[in-house]
């Protein structure tokens, strides 16, 4: 190979570590590539004070730059102005390879592609786009905050959709600064922990649906289509040059306010698609390593719903997903990580599942991953659902879709809930107990990005997907809600009033069930999708969050932040273990709940049952004395309840109940401090219909 005609000497370099790393030698990259025939490392460099790039590239020598797999190269320069990327050749009749030589491919180890603002177009898989940077940044001896996960509270966002809106000035508008000036706002809410959706490169533009309307061509705005699992988004940046050093900004001044950063993390996919989509990395690299194949026609096996599955068990992309992870808690201090999809992460090279898979393992037991926190969207697109099972190991968190189903039911009025609703509130030993797991592993939720958000759960029956360009046919059919009475908004004052109430009897039952709560952003203050359920390709109003509602349903508001200083304040609503039974020899176990319907002593777990009260005992096992709470739940669309509320127990300091929470009520009633006790507990307590009451012992 001749190098006269580079700018650098060329050295044969080293297979490890994979991507490029900068040595005081020069720069070296190491490519996996097993199937490949020729490797061309293709380079652009910038020429200073004019607007050119000098084009190199490098055909690698398999005697020379070749080591196993893996085909590397050293340039003896100290120069990493350059952008670089990969021609692959190989044998197409090796089952499975798919090579396209005139494609310049991502380097899936890559830390940064170039530049662009949102909306710009890429040139992934066209023009080289990998960059070489460096991680000086001064994080002011910042470290992980390690936030026990039974004071958590998760707070899930879209970068840009949160900060878009009339909520953040013009120049940081949806971006990494934008959440920046949101933290006081943040810290006032009363969250541990922000869940940002996905922050790792997407091509915004590789949406192929139009909007009926406008005809225009929508976005992907999500992003959970990866073109690289290292690479952050620089779109999301104010200065998409320096949108690393923005991004560690915004982590750093977050964990100053006491706030983790969590990442949403796609590993089950990437945005290459079927054959028919963009070929911009891993299908031109080794297309059957890192993709799960038909074995016979060598289809991809489409377990995302997206065209591809990751072949997340070859021993190659296990280390790429944990080497991806690593970084992203050494280089970005990030805190855990949700993985969408993640029962993909359990299948094998077949697509069959694994009963003890290795990728799952790994995670859970890598020692640079230990005090991360760790959560599983234990489904993915071909109906395999592993709520409650997807691990054994208490690391894992999984978002509780049973929780998220059975609450929204029950706040529909369906019969049949109140044996669910109670083993929810209980933190789901159902789920977690056999497994010897506890309450902590359900990260309860009532919305998420994927779906009505809660004021459109209380505001519409069906879904409203026409602008999505798709006949309305994409989106969950099946999204158990009810719209109070009247399909859409606005309505009218009573129904508005009906849907605030039942807005804030599940935002009550969340942050008062046992187990680790997550709203979406703007559910706090009555955001709404119109209808939308799928809202992935909207970036417009629909997905950007309007702050004008803050202030216009600043009761909402109020009444989320006190739930969770509620929460945060009292020990009983965030146990780390189940109740335990009551020991009938009176041994050493207390009473810690106790279940009724209208009357103490009373059950009724029938069908035709609407209505369940819980009293959560304050005496704790280390003998200090949290409040004593009784909670009364009101499933019936119609008709009042009337609670004679149990006396209090172990009635010590002349303890006597207070009302706490009013979901009916008006504003500041629903949720008021400084109540006046009531008698001696004989009287009943009427709850409205869909409403929750919750009483409070405190002392005389």
């Amino acid at each position: 190979m001749s190098k006269k005609n580079y700018p650098w000497p060329i050295k044969r370099g080293y297979p490890l570590p994979l991507g490029v790393t900068v040595l005081n030698e020069g720069i070296n990259f190491a490519l996996f590539a097993r199937n490949a025939s020729q490797v061309t490392l293709v380079i652009d460099v910038d020429q200073a004070d004019i607007d050119e790039k000098d084009r190199y590239e490098i055909v690698l020598s398999a005697d020379e730059h070749r080591t196993g797999d893996i085909w590397h190269t050293l340039l003896e320069t100290s120069h990493c102005d350059i952008t670089y990327g990969y021609r692959i050749a190989g044998d197409d009749d090796i089952p499975g390879s798919v090579f396209y030589p005139e494609r310049i491919l991502i380097d899936p180890y890559c830390h940064a592609l170039s530049a662009r603002k949102w909306g710009d177009s890429s040139q992934y898989g066209i023009e080289p786009s990998c960059r070489i940077i460096t991680h000086d940044f001064d994080w002011n001896n910042d470290k992980p905050l390690k936030t026990p996960l039974a004071e958590t509270v998760i707070y899930e966002l879209h970068v840009r959709g949160f900060t878009q809106a009339n909520g953040s000035t013009p120049e940081i508008s949806g971006t990494y600064n934008g959440i920046i000036k949101k933290i006081p706002y943040l810290k006032e809410l009363g969250i541990s922990a922000v869940e940002l959706m996905p922050v790792t490169e997407f091509d915004e533009n590789d949406n192929i649906f139009t909007d009926p309307v406008s005809g225009q061509k929508l976005k992907n705005f999500w992003g959970y289509n990866p073109v690289s699992f290292f690479a952050l988004k620089s779109g999301y940046a104010c200065n998409p040059q320096d949108h690393i050093n923005e991004f560690k900004t915004m982590v750093r001044d977050l964990h100053r306010a006491g706030i983790e950063v969590i990442l949403d993390m796609v590993y089950n996919h990437t945005g290459e698609g079927d054959y028919q989509g963009n070929t911009s990395s891993f299908r031109g690299i080794d297309n059957s390593i890192y993709y799960l194949l038909d074995p016979e026609e060598k289809e991809y096996l489409n377990f995302s719903g997206c065209g591809n599955t990751l072949n997340c068990n070859h021993p190659v992309v296990r280390s790429l997903i944990r080497d991806s992870l690593r970084y992203w808690v050494m280089e970005m201090h990030i805190d855990g990580f949700r993985f969408d999809l993640a029962s993909i992460l359990g299948r094998d090279q077949e697509g069959n599942v694994l009963p003890n898979p290795p990728m799952i393992e790994i995670i859970a037991e890598d020692p640079v991953l230990r005090d991360t926190k760790i959560i599983a969207e234990a489904w993915d697109a071909a109906g395999l659902y592993q709520v409650g099972s997807f691990s054994t190991d208490a690391r894992w968190g999984e978002w509780n879709g049973r929780f998220r189903d059975d609450i929204r039911a029950f706040q529909a009025g369906h019969s049949g809930m109140i044996t669910r609703l109670a083993t929810r509130l209980a933190g789901s030993s159902d789920l977690y107990q056999a497994s010897c797991r506890s309450p902590l592993s359900s990260i309860n939720f009532i919305t998420s990005h994927d779906g009505f958000t809660l004021y459109d759960l209380v505001s519409y029956n069906q879904k409203h997907n026409q602008s999505n360009g798709e006949n309305n046919k994409d989106g969950e059919n099946n999204n158990i809600s009810w719209n109070s009475g009247y399909e859409g908004t606005p309505a009218t004052g009573k129904i508005e009033q009906l849907r605030k109430k039942r807005i804030k009897s599940m935002m009550t039952i969340l942050m008062l069930s046992q187990g680790v709560p997550m709203i979406t952003a703007g559910d706090e203050f009555g955001r709404t999708q119109l209808g939308n359920n799928n809202a992935w390709c909207q970036d417009n109003p629909i997905s950007w969050i309007n702050w004008q509602l803050l202030h216009d349903n600043y009761d909402l508001l109020r009444f989320f932040r006190l739930c969770a200083q509620l929460r945060q304040n009292h020990p009983v609503f965030r146990r780390e273990d189940f109740f335990h039974p009551v020991n009938p020899t009176g041994g050493e176990t207390a009473e810690e709940i106790r279940w009724q319907y209208l009357i103490p002593g009373q059950v009724d777990w029938s069908r035709e049952c609407h209505g369940l009260g819980v009293l959560l005992y304050g005496a704790r096992k280390d003998h200090s004395r949290d409040d004593d709470f009784f909670i009364m739940l009101n499933g019936d669309r119609a008709r009042m309840l009337h609670f004679t509320p149990p006396q209090v127990p172990h009635n010590r300091n002349n303890r006597k109940w207070h009302l706490l929470i009013d979901t009916a009520a008006e504003s500041p009633g629903d949720i008021q401090r400084d109540s006046d006790p009531l008698d001696n507990g004989t009287r009943p307590i009427s709850v409205a219909p869909l409403g929750i009451k919750v009483l409070q012992s405190r002392s005389a």
